[in-house]
């Protein structure tokens, strides 16, 4: 099996075996965090100034933040590794679209979609493989589209490994993060870093690219 093979398949297991706790989880995550809020929204708003394009949410979990993105104006679907949290999706949200895959090869045609949301999502990418994910990224977004990545900050350190409940994990520096992403064809339009809320441990980081 290969490292990419396996990293997949290590990482739906592991969702799939606490998808019913950690969708009860972060059924209100964002409750607490206005400017997570404003981010989405901002984004959204950008999203909506180009042609009407699907958005997708990848590594959607049990599907909360696409409902997020429809209830923010976006004609939204979900993608996740995981059975276990499409199902709950599907039963959550039935009138949004939800489908099994995998952002390293997206069942999705070229140059189509609007805008792209990866919320947690790449943290559990071996940073190796990240390139590749942007590249796949930029594949499928509209020439104008945009990219939201939500991740743990490194607060200055290098890429760093740390014991996520769930699986292996990945804090990532964001100037790295937006240099790895320009390497694939994006241009940073905005960034924000806020500090660890009180039930947190790290820095959260945000890009927003085109």
């Amino acid at each position: 099996m290969s490292e990419l093979s396996s990293h997949l398949s290590t990482t739906a297991d592991a969702y799939d075996a606490i998808a019913v706790v950690y969708a009860d989880f972060v059924r209100n995550a964002l409750d607490d965090f206005p400017l997570d809020r404003a981010v989405l929204a901002a984004f959204a708003e950008l999203a909506r100034e180009g042609a009407t394009r699907p958005v997708a949410e990848l590594g959607c979990g049990p599907g909360w933040m696409t409902a997020h993105l429809r209830d923010l104006g976006l004609d939204a679907f979900g993608i996740d590794l995981s059975p276990v949290m499409i199902d709950l999706a599907r039963k959550a949200y039935p009138d949004l679209r939800f489908e099994i895959g995998s952002m390293h090869a997206l069942d999705l045609p070229g140059g189509e979609m609007g805008a792209i949301v990866s919320w947690y999502s790449i943290i559990h990418t071996p940073p190796q493989i990240v390139p590749s994910i942007f590249a796949e990224f930029r594949r499928v977004l509209a020439p104008d589209g945009h990219l939201l990545l939500g991740f743990f900050e490194s607060d200055g350190e290098p890429v760093t490994e740390f014991d996520h409940k769930v699986t292996a994990a990945y804090r990532w520096p964001i100037d790295d993060l937006a240099e790895l992403a320009g390497a694939a064809g994006f241009v940073e339009v905005g960034r924000m870093l806020r500090g660890p809320h009180q039930d947190e441990r790290f820095r959260r980081g945000h890009l927003l690219m085109r």
